[in-house]
């Protein structure tokens, strides 16, 4: 049982890495490794499992066949562990989350950090990515995105509202001309993102203040907040990200305000876990709780 396992454990990832060099860093296993194991493992079937290309190994039908009683296979290994662990002691092992970089820089380092503290076996990483994570790769156990997925067997559940709002710093505003309506907005140097690498529609801030050139671009929540805190001009902000600069203020704020939302996305089969889903009820919790009292200082 436990070599069926390992064989289905190095096929998992390999289809989701779609290379043996990306399987092997994920296994921490020489490629060389992971090639013969996959080898042997189409022999034993007498099928091929993989297609290789110049772009990777891509699944052929009988992999693709192979691949959900391989994930369940995966479910049950994890469940197994956690029965045999028991689940009423501290979180253990390791959690991924993936999530936008706004969140993940402002957000979740204090709202994780307060979950590990309560659970000191808990290895906690944040993926902070510029774009959508894809978690029927595997690039993480969780994600917090903008906008509901539509697609996949996913779980989806609505975490909390925040806002945002036109921000500059100080420095910046007594340097140049007043502010007192949106048209007053064209004299000034914009800082947005750069509309070709905007990976969510909720992300398309400036687009509806009838701004279509960002004097200052960058696929980066950070990188944008660092130009506006630094004085290089005005941009849509988080709210909860304002305490972190003190110098800096609203803008316009009765005329612009925007509201968005954080979802919580996990693998459908993942809410038969234990672990993940106090996980998940603990990191929700925190974002919650966390988001509002950022908000409050602001």
């Amino acid at each position: 049982m436990a070599e069926i396992w390992d064989d289905m454990r190095i096929f998992l990832a390999v289809a989701r890495s779609e290379s043996l060099s990306g399987a092997g860093r994920i296994l921490r296993m020489d490629p060389a490794t992971v090639g013969r194991r996959i080898a042997r493992l189409e022999q034993s079937l007498n099928a091929p499992l993989f297609a290789k290309s110049a772009q990777g190994y891509a699944l052929t039908e009988t992999g693709a066949r192979l691949l959900r009683p391989a994930e369940a296979a995966e479910q049950a290994m994890q469940a197994a562990s956690e029965a045999a662990a028991g689940v009423a002691g501290g979180l253990s092992g390791q959690i991924r989350i993936g999530a936008p970089d706004g969140c993940a820089n402002f957000l979740l380092p204090q709202v994780c950090a307060a979950i590990a503290d309560d659970n000191p076996d808990l290895e906690v990483q944040i993926v902070a990515l510029p774009r959508v994570v894809n978690l029927s790769k595997r690039e993480a156990d969780m994600a917090i995105a903008v906008s509901p997925p539509t697609a996949g067997r996913l779980s989806v559940q609505k975490v909390t509202d925040y806002h945002l709002h036109l921000a500059a710093s100080e420095t910046y505003l007594a340097a140049h001309p007043p502010i007192r309506a949106l048209a007053d907005l064209r004299a000034h140097r914009m800082v947005g993102y750069i509309s070709d690498m905007i990976f969510d529609k909720e992300l398309d801030y400036l687009t509806d203040l009838g701004v279509s050139r960002h004097a200052l671009a960058s696929n980066s929540v950070a990188v944008q907040f660092h130009w506006l805190r630094q004085g290089a001009g005005l941009g849509i902000v988080h709210d909860f990200a304002l305490p972190s600069a003190p110098g800096m203020v609203k803008v316009l704020p009765d005329a612009i305000s925007l509201r968005r939302s954080f979802y919580l996305v996990r693998h459908a089969d993942d809410r038969r876990l234990e672990r993940m889903n106090r996980f998940a009820a603990a990191l929700a919790d925190g974002l919650r709780q966390e988001t509002s009292r950022l908000e409050g200082l602001t």
